[in-house]
């Protein structure tokens, strides 16, 4: 062979290995992250997790020991995944007694909003009391790999707008976090002497500073990240659905680990499917606790995606034929399990009448994971701000102080939880920055008999929305499209009355802009507008069709 057609067979080999090389970056590049943490924070072995006790502090001696507070919050839940409302998962053949107890012992929040229609803005105004908007924690924290690879699926079509320009702008993924001058639930409880404790989903910051154990809690079993497996991909007792069209979904199943840590430890496998170890774990907390006042934050991570079941829940509701609904009502049977566990316990350890329980959801149900009545009767998902994406499940009960049975109409939001718990605890709310919530026991418990608030407030980039009354605006700059509902009478937000009532719209205008305009500048720019269907999720034949908004992050 002569010395050129060597040469030329060697640029063809290497021709052929680039090309192979791209192949396999292209389709598989997402799956760095994961790689990369793997290889930093290696997943020890199971650890035997013991949560400590103790006697109830001095200055509870007289006998006057404070309610304890335990908040329960699920991801991605539905509206219509719980059957108190009358519907549930399957056509309500997969009820949820467990949760469903806590609105007839107590009060069932009608027009309960999330804070946001994400997770980590929602999860923000839980543990400060404040629109995230407030202090700039405006956007979900995500990779710029994964926000890359959404770009990349949704391309064409203006199906999504990607910012490149501003990339140079995002901070690296784990410092995107809640700034460290928000005061935090478990620090305002644990200065009052509560015991503070936190389990499951955090995504509120991931360096050492911003993490639950260094904002006010005691101790903690958490996912740092916005979500986990519930069981290794492959374990004999997990059954999955793995949603193909999805590219949230690919990336999750390329990167989650099957993993938590304990008091800032080492990431380590849980001995069990998530949802259950979670549970068992806060009935240990109760009970290693009941002789003091203690805070539960148990954030499940139940039922993100991924979604998988546990193969007994599973095979326990054969009569559901569609696969991935079934895995879905899986997931929320070992929810609703986990909660009767939960609420057993305090009834066992007689802490039932001394304690508050809340129970909501960080947004409405996704549209991703393709089931289309998560949300009913309401249009719109989550990463949306119509009602779907943030009306959510939200039951309280507190024996004695809020009468059992009450089904409460006014819209009530999740900068409420911080006020309410404050009151209880005894403690003094923040005087140095505006508070968006309020207490809400004197207003279900009949002793107010105005509206908590006049109106409440959302915005992720350039859309935004206010709830005023009985009206609702919401506006999308990015397509110059407004909506404007009459919540009284179309709370579904069928019909559009922004033409028809241009003086109540200008007005709503005004007042939008006010509030919008004392809100803090984000931490970071949102890099991604993705188009959202209203009326269909991904994954089925209406996809595509009808309304939709840009969701700015």
């Amino acid at each position: 062979m002569t010395g050129r057609k060597k040469l030329i067979w060697w640029l063809v080999g290497l021709a052929v290995i680039a090309g192979v090389g791209w192949a396999l970056w292209s389709r598989y590049w997402f799956y760095i992250p994961g790689i990369i943490a793997s290889i930093k924070d290696p997943i020890q072995p199971t650890m035997d997790v013991q949560w400590t006790s103790g006697p109830l502090p001095a200055q509870f001696a007289d006998g006057q020991r404070p309610p304890n507070v335990v908040l329960i919050v699920a991801d991605d839940l539905g509206f219509n995944d719980v059957s108190f409302w009358g519907g549930g998962v399957a056509g309500g053949t997969m009820p949820t007694p467990a949760i469903d107890s806590i609105a007839k012992d107590g009060v069932a929040f009608s027009s309960g909003y999330a804070g946001n229609a994400t997770c980590a803005p929602s999860r923000a105004a839980l543990m400060t009391g404040r629109y995230a908007t407030r202090f700039g924690y405006e956007f979900t924290p995500a990779p710029l790999a994964f926000s890359k690879l959404i770009a990349k699926t949704m391309r064409g079509g203006n199906q999504a707008i990607y910012h490149t320009e501003r990339e140079t702008e995002v901070m690296p993924y784990e410092t995107m976090h809640v700034p460290t001058s928000e005061v935090m639930l478990g620090q305002m409880l644990g200065k009052q002497g509560y015991r503070t404790f936190h389990l499951g989903k955090w995504h509120l910051g991931e360096t050492p500073e911003t993490r639950p154990e260094a904002r006010g809690f005691d101790e903690t079993l958490s996912m740092y990240s916005g979500a986990g497996m519930f069981l290794p991909k492959n374990d004999p007792n997990v059954v999955n659905s793995i949603q193909d069209y999805d590219p949230i979904d690919r990336f999750l199943w390329a990167n989650l680990p099957f993993a938590i840590t304990h008091n800032g430890s080492k990431r380590f496998k849980p001995p069990e499917y998530m949802t259950d170890y979670l549970s068992n774990q806060a009935v240990k907390v109760i009970a290693a606790n009941k002789n003091r006042p203690f805070f539960i934050y148990l954030a499940y991570n139940a039922p993100h995606t991924p979604l998988q079941a546990l193969k007994s829940d599973y095979e326990a509701l054969s009569h559901i034929k569609d696969h991935r609904l079934r895995v879905y009502a899986a997931m929320i049977k070992a929810l609703d399990r986990g909660v009767g566990k939960v609420l057993a316990e305090l009834k066992a350890q007689g802490l039932e009448e001394n304690t508050i329980v809340m129970f909501t959801s960080d947004n409405g149900g996704a549209n991703y994971i393709g089931l289309p009545d998560i949300n009913k009767p309401y249009r719109g998902f989550k990463a949306t701000f119509f009602e779907g994406g943030i009306r959510v499940p939200f039951f309280m009960k507190w024996p004695g102080k809020i009468p059992a049975g009450t089904i409460y109409p006014h819209p009530v939001g999740h900068v409420d939880v911080f006020a309410t718990a404050a009151a209880a605890a005894g403690a003094t709310m923040p005087t140095d920055r505006v508070m968006d919530g309020v207490d809400l026991v004197p207003f279900v418990a009949g002793k107010k008999s105005t509206r908590p608030h006049k109106s409440l407030f959302f915005r992720s980039g350039t859309y935004r929305v206010i709830l005023s009354g009985d009206w609702k605006l919401q506006v999308d700059d990015t397509q110059k499209k407004v909506w404007l509902f009459d919540m009284a009478k179309d709370p579904t937000e069928k019909v559009n009355l922004a033409e028809k009532e241009p003086a109540r719209l200008a007005a709503l205008q005004t007042e939008l802009a006010k509030i919008n305009g004392v809100q803090a500048k984000p931490l970071w720019p949102s890099v991604l507008d993705g188009r959202v269907y209203i009326d269909a999720p991904l994954g089925t034949p209406g996809y595509g069709k009808g309304e939709y908004i840009y969701w700015p992050n």
